[in-house]
């Protein structure tokens, strides 16, 4: 509606009142909350190198789709961004309050599931991206229709995820993470095949469905996961890594995704001379090889969730009431 009505800046502005609302509810809402130690310190150095490492292999994947995977301006970013990250582990081997806390890797369940989370996210920001170019581009919808055809979509994924808790509690954290994204890598194989003169209610929906569903079943267990057998020190800091894996894994994803989509169909249109980069046809192959990588993904996903999730020891729970507000806030 505001890109349609307005203008596509306003996907910006509407976020300014809700931030004034949390300014001003904040000081009332929230309670003091100061941590017990003696000396504060924020990780300057981790936090400047992780940041600057990540945004840079972003922007390496991004030129990436016009100066070529092998060219020495790609090769160089992302060199670069190997060793700023390489930096950030240096750091927080050494620093005395560090950023991540790399010991908390040494938690099997934990590793997995931020691994899983960042597929997750990866597929989710990328699915969404493709599909959105796939209906306006191709199918040659406006705005609002490209809007309402993710409907289905959205509403499996609030449906399911409000009834995944119970399915955790009946069937464990492992099944149901491993449910939830076979899933959505069956929904997303049934989307490679994307007609250039597809059919919404036919081609789609079907499948857009069965793709929240699986992202729903997704979601919750890898948010418990995380948290499980986490030390109740370090409780907060599982709970940021899950939402920065999320994040990263979806925005590495839609720069490689992107950047593979239109190599493919730049490779299409080089095959076939009577076809231009903005037809349909081309368009349509560059998402269905994209479509394919997030298949894998989450098939990848699946033997993650599989082979590296473990019961964890009673001893290093988090309390039940703690992690119990901690996995509902993060799922919400």
């Amino acid at each position: 509606m505001l890109t349609s009505y307005l203008n596509w800046s306003w996907i910006f502005f509407i976020n300014v009142p809700v931030g004034v609302a949390a300014i001003v509810l904040a000081p009332v809402l929230l309670q003091e909350g100061r941590a017990g130690l003696a000396h504060r310190h924020f990780d300057v150095p981790g936090a400047a190198s992780i940041t600057a490492g990540l945004m840079l292999l972003v922007y390496a994947a991004t030129r990436a789709t016009t100066d070529g995977w092998g060219a020495p301006v790609t090769l160089g970013l992302f060199a670069g961004a190997a060793a700023l990250v390489l930096a950030f582990v240096a750091i927080e081997l050494r620093s005395p309050s560090p950023l991540l806390p790399l010991r908390i890797f040494r938690s099997q369940t934990l590793t997995a599931a931020n691994s899983a989370m960042a597929i997750v996210g990866a597929v989710a920001f990328s699915e969404f991206f493709l599909l959105t170019l796939y209906l306006q581009d191709v199918l040659h919808y406006s705005a609002m229709e490209s809007g309402a055809a993710f409907v289905g979509f959205a509403g499996a994924v609030v449906v399911v995820s409000n009834i995944a808790q119970v399915i955790v509690g009946r069937f464990g954290v492992r099944p149901t993470l491993t449910a939830g994204l076979l899933a959505s890598a069956v929904s997303v194989a049934l989307l490679t095949r994307l007609p250039v003169h597809g059919h919404y209610f036919w081609d789609l929906f079907p499948w857009f469905v069965l793709g929240g569903a699986g992202m729903g079943l997704s979601f919750v267990p890898v948010t418990i996961a995380s948290l499980t057998g986490v030390e109740r020190a370090d409780a907060g800091v599982a709970s940021g890594l899950i939402n920065t894996s999320r994040q990263i894994g979806g925005a590495l994803g839609l720069a490689a995704v992107s950047a593979i989509a239109a190599t493919s169909t730049s490779h299409y249109v080089d095959a076939h001379a009577a076809v231009t980069a903005s037809s349909g046809v081309a368009l349509d192959h560059g998402f269905q090889t994209a479509l394919y990588v997030l298949t894998g993904l989450l098939v990848v996903g699946a033997l993650i969730a599989v082979a590296l999730l473990r019961a964890p020891a009673p001893r290093t729970q988090v309390a039940p009431d703690e992690g119990e507000a901690l996995v509902l806030e993060e799922a919400a």
